[in-house]
């Protein structure tokens, strides 16, 4: 039988698996019953297992029946504090969603782990099998990697892959060498004025205005002072002031989000945009304070394992089943730690449901995003053909 023959018959219990974590999401770095349900899943495939000391982590490392490499499969399993809209009769009732689809990538791990267990005795190696909280809540990677997923073997890993599904046509894997996605940062700004009566603006310092002028010039900004062939997106996605109609407010202030795809680019940002801020602030007599935090690094994939990801993935699901893309997603991954410490590749796996209109499919986050679980088997016989390379005897 070959992987993805195995990986149709396991279909039916991952989709099972999959639709129980959807019904339970749990954002961040706490989720006692996701970790739960991943612990139950791989009970008995004689794997060595941790658990985070700190967060709901679980590392499982396969032997098998002969020294050798080591290898990492990765999948995230934190939800996002969004009220689900889909209408699925598995839908999310707790008041947060897998709107970023990572209940398949628990799912699809743990298929990859049932996978390989079962060719240990032609395993010449180890497998890493790394279920990770708190993607979206600040990076759960580098703790993990505090931790040491990556030496989790006894060995670091000489190659880490992962797979993240989103909207397109159902199926098909994308991948990209080189930078794959954008690094993700934090604008933080609050301007000080003086507060005032709202009938007399002349006796106050409203920094009501200054705020909205900084959210323009910072469009400006990204404009005439960035690289085109180096672009950065900067949205302003939160907006706060007074509370009281009648009240010109001490303070007012905003945050954006600050994508980036290069180190020299948000290295430009941090010496720019503070002093930029904060003179257009004083020339309104007003006083600013600003942050750019740095978050996220870039995601880069190394060329090697790109290309032999997809010779791999071509050989498994045939040439019209694989796409190597030309442009980088401006959303961000903590898998970019990984990706900073070992070689490997990010990739994704399309899987937007044929009854929705592909002209307007909804995004990861959206309360409305929908995944297709026909995907699982195919998600993977993937990972586990992307780890056979590295520690397989013989074909799988």
């Amino acid at each position: 039988m070959t992987l993805h023959d195995d990986a149709a018959r396991l279909q039916p219990e991952l989709v099972e698996l999959r639709r129980r974590l959807h019904r339970i999401p749990e954002p961040g770095f706490d989720l006692p019953l996701t970790q739960r349900a991943v612990l139950d899943a791989i009970d008995g495939l004689g794997l060595e297992i941790t658990t985070g000391s700190d967060l709901s982590s679980v590392t499982a490392v396969l032997r098998g029946a002969t020294d050798g490499p080591s290898v990492l499969l990765r999948g995230d399993m934190d939800a996002l504090a969004i009220v689900e809209e889909t209408g699925l009769e598995y839908a999310s009732a707790n008041g947060a969603m897998h709107a970023c689809g990572h209940d398949l990538h628990v799912a699809g791990l743990v298929g990859a782990a049932r996978l390989l267990a079962g060719r240990r005795d032609r395993i010449a190696g180890s497998v890493v099998f790394m279920f990770q909280p708190g993607e979206e809540a600040g990076g759960g990677a580098p703790l993990m990697i505090r931790d040491g997923v990556l030496d989790a073997a006894g060995t670091r890993v000489e190659a880490a892959y992962g797979i993240h599904v989103g909207p397109g046509a159902r199926g098909t894997f994308q991948l990209k060498s080189g930078t794959i996605m954008a690094g993700a940062n934090v604008l933080r700004v609050r301007v000080h004025g003086r507060g005032g009566h709202g009938s007399r603006p002349q006796q106050a310092v409203d920094p009501v205005p200054v705020v909205a002028e900084l959210i323009l010039a910072l469009q400006s900004w990204v404009t005439r002072r960035i690289d085109v062939f180096d672009p950065v997106v900067l949205s302003v996605t939160t907006l706060y002031a007074g509370e009281i109609t009648n009240v010109i407010p001490e303070d007012a202030g905003f945050a954006a989000t600050l994508r980036t795809l290069s180190e020299a680019s948000i290295a430009q940002a941090q010496a720019e945009l503070p002093p930029l801020i904060e003179r257009i602030a004083a020339a309104h007599g007003c006083t600013a304070d600003v942050e750019v935090i740095v978050g996220y690094p870039v995601t880069v994939n190394t060329a090697e394992e790109t290309a032999a990801a997809a010779a791999v993935l071509r050989a498994e699901f045939g040439e019209d089943r694989v796409d190597e893309i030309d442009a980088p997603w401006m959303a961000s991954e903590d898998f970019s730690f990984v990706l900073r410490e070992v070689p490997g590749t990010f990739l994704f796996l399309c899987a937007t449901p044929p009854d929705v209109d592909q002209d307007d499919i909804p995004m990861n986050h959206s309360p409305h995003a929908r995944f297709d679980d026909a995907v699982l088997g195919d998600q993977a016989a993937a990972l586990a053909a992307l780890a056979w390379r590295h520690v397989g005897v013989g074909d799988a």
